[in-house]
């Protein structure tokens, strides 16, 4: 069983909320220029105790969608998905 999403122990943790924010629109820009025909783009965001560069191209979409989905549960955008639904008999 997951557990629930804590913001106080991911690793975007103690960043600052403009900061979070600034990083997901840079990301959610590069997910509609890499869908638009771009070929390659660069994302810079913060990790831990430092600052990264990740360039993706249209093969990695699902590092940039998942990029954005850790960006919007740490800022409370979205909450963790659902649990499939299991049928007893």
């Amino acid at each position: 069983m997951r557990r629930p999403f804590n913001p106080a122990s991911s690793l975007l943790a103690g960043r600052p909320t403009a900061a979070l924010q600034a990083d997901l629109a840079a990301a959610q820009q590069a997910y509609i220029d890499l869908q638009s025909g771009s070929k390659v783009v660069s994302v810079s965001y913060a990790q831990g105790s430092g600052s990264r560069t990740v360039q993706f191209t249209q093969a990695e979409m699902a590092g940039l969608q998942n990029l954005i989905r850790s960006l919007q549960l740490q800022l409370g955008v979205i909450q963790r998905g659902r649990q499939p639904i299991r049928v007893l008999f």
